[in-house]
């Protein structure tokens, strides 16, 4: 109640504006109407992993890959492509430091597994930075997405719970065996610090190399039931 009463009076004294035309916001947010509608909605995803399907499957339909291999969370819930114009927002977070684009992501996402959640996490996991990458960007950008969608679902952050204890080299230009490998024992999950249900949230999943391995580390750290909350995914297959 009292973060609802804050971000009304917030929104009367600072009406939002548009980061992506500079035109007045709507609802608050930093987004107008017309943007909004141009971003690329993510349609028919896999109910495991959130890769869009054929058109001409039946909903409910799971991938080949999650038939095969399911993966060790799930459910990956996403409302966007990583596609223009969200993936300029994306990367005007991570590599520009707006903080602005990261609430407004967090809101997007906010909105979309309010309706789409299979059930309620005990708990949001961050997507963890290793420490000198944290030095040096200075904010971790899965922090701001999870800020505004902990607020607006009254579920609480826990970043300590999990730590990415290695530095893992780039995964650009990387296959998933080869991110796999890269991204092995990289986070670690303090035991008895987790619920048993969890949700991880990502900016972006690629070929999902880095939530499978940090859904690895909460399974050994206690969580039974695990949710990927990213705001954006890729159209294409992991190869």
């Amino acid at each position: 109640m009292v973060d609802d009463w804050r971000d009304l009076i917030h929104g009367w004294l600072h009406p939002g504006r548009c980061v992506l035309c500079g035109d007045p916001g709507t609802r608050r947010r930093d987004l107008c109407r017309h943007c909004a509608g141009a971003l690329p909605s993510l349609a028919r995803p896999c109910p495991g992993c959130a890769l869009p399907l054929p058109a001409a499957a039946a909903p409910g339909t799971r991938c080949g890959r999650c038939l095969r291999r399911p993966p060790p969370y799930d459910r990956l819930l996403a409302p966007l492509l990583y596609a223009a114009p969200a993936d300029w927002l994306v990367q005007q977070l991570k590599f520009g430091g707006r903080l602005n684009c990261g609430r407004l992501l967090g809101e997007i996402l906010a909105e979309h597994v309010a309706g789409a959640m299979p059930w309620r996490p005990q708990l949001l996991v961050p997507m963890p930075l290793h420490a000198r990458r944290l030095r040096e960007r200075g904010f971790n950008q899965a922090d701001e997405i999870a800020r505004p969608l902990a607020r607006r679902l009254g579920i609480a952050v826990r970043n300590g719970a999990v730590r990415r204890v290695r530095d893992t080299a780039s995964q650009a230009g990387l296959g998933l065996r080869e991110r796999r490998r890269n991204l092995r024992g990289a986070f670690l999950a303090a035991p008895g610090s987790l619920g048993e249900d969890v949700a991880i949230v990502d900016d972006v999943v690629t070929t999902g190399a880095s939530v499978h391995e940090l859904a690895r580390a909460l399974r050994r750290g206690g969580a039974r039931r695990i949710q990927v909350w990213a705001v954006c995914r890729t159209d294409r297959p992991p190869a």
